[in-house]
């Protein structure tokens, strides 16, 4: 299982779960819920306490995943299949253009 936190701006979102079934989950923190519900990071997941699941990575956080020659050079130097999305995205995407960043999370065997 890979995790993954989001944030808008400077505020934790949500988290971001691929599980070893290949599925991805998307949960919006509640504190984000209270705060900032109108502050949706895609249209396609607005702000809600429900649990969004996907057999794909979601649109929104495919759209953040290089592409082309910038693709290329992303997945030959960090070693990561270009078919491995959620590999993409831990590896690309802390500083993405734009107010969204996703910061992996890792394990404790990992630290």
């Amino acid at each position: 299982m890979r995790r993954a936190k989001v944030y808008f701006k400077d505020s934790l979102a949500g988290i971001l779960t691929e599980t070893d079934d290949g599925e991805y989950l998307f949960q919006y923190e509640r504190g984000y819920v209270k705060k900032s519900p109108e502050q949706f990071i895609s249209f396609t997941v607005p702000v809600s306490e429900n649990l969004y699941r996907s057999n794909r990575l979601f649109p929104f956080f495919e759209g953040l995943i290089p592409e082309g020659w910038l693709l290329d050079i992303a997945s030959t130097n960090w070693k990561i299949n270009p078919n491995d999305r959620m590999g993409l995205l831990l590896a690309c995407c802390r500083d993405c253009i734009g107010a969204v960043s996703v910061i992996p999370i890792m394990d404790k065997d990992e630290s």
